[in-house]
């Protein structure tokens, strides 16, 4: 059987929660109830969750929760691609664009811990070309041609917490200097983003953007090594993620998840994010939002963190690393890191996690200090380290909101916990 079902009688209506398979590998499983969640109330998650595919917010789903290391909760549902009616299959495959960046603070710091750099470096150490990198006299309107000389050095934990001064791939600026192409090699996008005038000062200012894809290029630097052969020798086969890659080839293809978006009249439409697909090998190697994955793959990186930097008996971090990785790194005058809703509740840490400042503020249930981002195309995940336990959740839409389907997702969750922490 696909799965192990447990059957619930819910509002007149028959409903199903799932035991995990033994498609989960390493991820042990149990119950919810062992683990101190409802069966009933993760029924209650999954009719929720297809009524958002029923309504055409998404074409569908695959979404996982793992409490004390354990997956209780695991569920595909609605199509991976509807013009051909292929269901979502548990293995699916999505474009995780942001959640990118938290793999890439990882692969940075298993080389910190080396001794191959140190946070408060220069990137300029390794990176001359970013050495007499000046700013935009005007950040709001900024013109190559009006400039001034920079205050201080990007440094290495400037990268991490975005405090670089570097802008957005999508800014106007960097659109038209052709910064960051996927036809281009990330050495290539490097040069470009040190030719480009900052925005404002290193350290001054949280500005969401090229920082990460920088890091994936020291990456390199400090490893040696391709930034994709460095994650699969050091990350992806260590934790068991096979199914985490920077470009989908023939024998994944027909597990990769199309990528919506709402039509005029509401229904769903394919759409292209990018102009060269993820089916097609290029030659960027993106830190910041390259990645491919599947959810029980995001499943073992997040459990990664709660379980002390150690995972399948194999240890990648040290636990006080991974203690250093979790905690807000943004600076009291720096915040709120945003103008409006979580982002103005929210820190930022080195380990590329936006940080739960104030869960009063959010729209959707979390703890304090629970860590977690989402990428542009419609996934997300959470750790907690208060409860215990590690969501996520994959879809592909555009916008990314999908009418709220992660949020609530998230909500009937922690409405299921039987056993507060």
């Amino acid at each position: 059987m696909r799965h192990l079902l447990m059957t619930l009688l819910l509002s007149a209506t028959s409903l199903s929660v799932t035991v995990p398979s033994v498609s989960a590998q390493e991820i042990p499983r149990a119950t919810p109830e062992e683990v101190g969640l409802s069966s009933a109330g993760l029924a209650e998650v999954t009719a929720n969750l297809q009524s958002h595919v029923d309504a055409g917010h998404i074409a569908g789903a695959v979404a996982a929760v793992v409490r004390d290391g354990k997956l209780v909760y695991f569920e595909a549902l609605g199509e991976r691609d509807i013009e051909t009616a292929s269901a979502m299959p548990e293995d699916a495959l999505f474009r995780i664009y942001s959640m990118t960046r938290p793999v890439t603070s990882l692969a940075a710091m298993i080389l910190w811990e080396e001794g191959k750099f140190q946070l408060d470096d220069p990137i300029s150490r390794y990176l001359p070309q970013f050495a007499e990198q000046r700013v935009f006299l005007d950040s709001s309107a900024p013109d190559m041609a009006q400039t001034r000389e920079r205050v201080g050095d990007i440094t290495v934990a400037d990268l991490m917490r975005h405090t670089s001064g570097l802008g957005s791939r999508s800014s106007d600026i960097y659109v038209a200097e052709q910064v960051r192409l996927r036809s281009i090699t990330l050495e290539q996008l490097a040069n470009n983003a040190a030719r480009v005038p900052l925005f404002e000062d290193p350290g001054t200012t949280f500005r969401y953007g090229l920082s990460a894809t920088i890091l994936g290029r020291l990456v390199e630097v400090w490893s040696g090594m391709p930034y994709d052969e460095f994650l699969q020798q050091r990350v992806f086969s260590p934790l068991g993620m096979t199914d985490s890659v920077f470009w989908v080839d023939p024998a994944r293809v027909d597990r990769l998840a199309t990528v919506y978006r709402p039509a005029s009249d509401g229904t769903l439409r394919p759409h292209e994010m990018e102009e060269i697909p993820f089916t097609e090998k290029v030659p960027l190697i993106e830190g910041g939002v390259g990645l491919v994955s599947s959810t029980l793959d995001f499943v073992k990186f997040s459990q990664l963190f709660l379980s002390g930097g150690e995972l399948h008996g194999k240890r990648i971090l040290k636990p006080e690393t991974v203690t250093l990785m979790m905690q807000d790194s943004i600076a009291l005058a720096l915040q709120p890191i945003g103008d409006s809703g979580y982002m103005a509740a929210s820190g930022w840490t080195l380990g590329g996690f936006a940080y739960a400042l104030d869960p009063a503020r959010y729209d959707h249930t979390v703890s304090p200090g629970e860590v977690w981002w989402d990428g542009s195309a419609g996934t997300r995940f959470w750790i907690d380290p208060v409860q215990g336990i590690v969501t996520v959740i994959m879809a592909q839409i555009s916008p990314a909101d999908g009418e709220g389907f992660r949020e609530e997702f998230k909500n009937g969750v922690y409405d299921a916990i039987l056993e507060r922490r």
